[in-house]
């Protein structure tokens, strides 16, 4: 039921975006996306699987926006900066992509434990969701390996890798640290420029 799901998802993050989590209501939710509670609780189990599935989805919507960016026909810098602005923007337009990057998780946002839990859940996107959740060291690495991976090429040379992920290294932390203070106009270019070797430049 994917269509029914993703409506579901949609009206609990619009209902998140209106109020905090503890006064959203599994039965507001399975209305606002035209389908029965029953139906509400059979994707997700109930109201902390829910949670867990939204933080989920936007956790893969934000690594989706890693990939787009790091796909573009650009010089590594250019990949690179997109994805360090692809980073900011999504954390400032998504509170729980912000809290998911930065750790700080507000008091009206949920906060499933980023820990697996035990799933008895027969639908597999909830059995995924169930799983561990990222945490932000974890999205470092993730953003890390996928860029040195795009940029390197087939056949790169080892010693040029180990190069390559710390200066991707670099930049997603430079990326996230521009979540907390972002920087003027075309500054983010300027910065990544300034922390990449020569000769990725």
């Amino acid at each position: 039921m994917p269509a029914a799901r993703e409506s579901l998802l949609d009206a609990a993050y619009t209902a998140l975006a209106r109020r905090p989590w503890s006064a959203v209501r599994m039965v507001d939710v399975a209305a606002s996306a035209g389908v029965s509670r029953q139906t509400l609780y059979n994707e997700f189990g109930g109201k902390d699987g829910l949670a867990r599935a939204l933080v989920r989805r936007e956790a893969d919507g934000y690594l989706a926006g890693v990939e787009r960016a790091l796909a573009g026909p650009a010089g590594a810098r250019d990949r690179l900066t997109a994805t360090a602005e692809w980073t900011a923007t999504a954390a400032r337009d998504n509170m729980l992509v912000r809290a998911m990057l930065t750790g700080c998780w507000t008091e009206r946002l949920p906060s499933p434990p980023l820990t697996a839990v035990p799933s008895t859940s027969a639908v597999p996107a909830q059995r995924r969701a169930d799983g561990p959740l990222p945490e932000p060291r974890d999205f470092v690495r993730i953003v890390r390996d996928r860029a040195a991976t795009a940029l390197a090429g087939p056949g790169a040379d080892p010693a040029g890798t180990a190069e390559l992920l710390r200066s991707c290294e670099l930049v997603v932390r430079l990326a996230l640290s521009c979540v907390a203070a972002p920087p003027g106009e075309g500054g983010m270019a300027e910065l990544v420029r300034a922390v990449l070797p020569r000769h990725l430049v």
